[in-house]
């Protein structure tokens, strides 16, 4: 309630003091020699500038605006203080007669300078990287060991001995053989686990049987 009643009395005040001014700048331009209609419209002039000029100001705060705000604040506390008596308003200076005279041309200039001002230029947003996933390595498989050599005559063959096969490497053939079964139905085979992983096929072998 009380928030609502401090609004209304800003709102009064602010309908007092716009009638007072507007009166007062009409009353000046009419001492100036402007009869009639355009007596009115010199202070909606210089209202509507002011307000240009502040919304100009609340979006860019640009040189311009505050030049143009200044200069429509100007007219109008003038006008206030010339109507309080410091001028003689039944014989009026040459040089408020000028003034008036010469301000629509102004306020003209002014508003076409405001509503065309080039605005800020927005500033581009920075492209965004991509982030960087770390992928582990994928281990390198050990070196099969080599066989021994000997001959017929004096010992007999020996069978090929299965190469060691890092738990690493298991684990990851375990998750292409999984993927396999899902994707065909059926179980992975020593070729397509070698070409998958790159491997000799010997260690292929290897892994297979395990993953049996």
């Amino acid at each position: 309630m009380s928030r609502s009643i401090r609004m209304d009395a800003v709102l009064v005040q602010a309908v007092i003091a716009g009638a007072l001014s507007f009166s007062h700048l009409h009353d000046l331009a009419q001492a100036a020699g402007q009869t009639g209609w355009k007596a009115w419209a010199y202070p909606i002039s210089v209202d509507l500038l002011m307000v240009a000029a502040w919304r100009r100001l609340r979006a860019h705060r640009s040189g311009l605006a505050w030049c143009w705000f200044v200069v429509a604040l100007v007219a109008s506390l003038g006008a206030n203080i010339a109507t309080a008596g410091f001028l003689d308003l039944a014989h009026p200076p040459a040089l408020l007669r000028l003034g008036v005279a010469g301000w629509p041309a102004l306020a003209f200039l002014g508003g076409t300078l405001l509503a065309h001002a080039p605005a800020d230029p927005t500033p581009e947003p920075e492209p965004r990287t991509a982030p960087v996933i770390d992928r582990p390595e994928t281990p390198k498989p050990a070196p099969a060991p080599a066989p021994e050599i000997t001959t017929p005559e004096a010992v007999p063959a020996l069978p090929k001995a299965a190469p060691a096969v890092p738990p690493a490497l298991v684990d990851h053939a375990r998750k292409v053989a999984a993927e396999h079964r899902t994707r065909t139905g059926t179980a992975i085979d020593t070729a397509t686990l070698r070409a998958r992983l790159g491997i000799p096929e010997d260690l292929a072998g290897a892994i297979v049987a395990q993953l049996a």
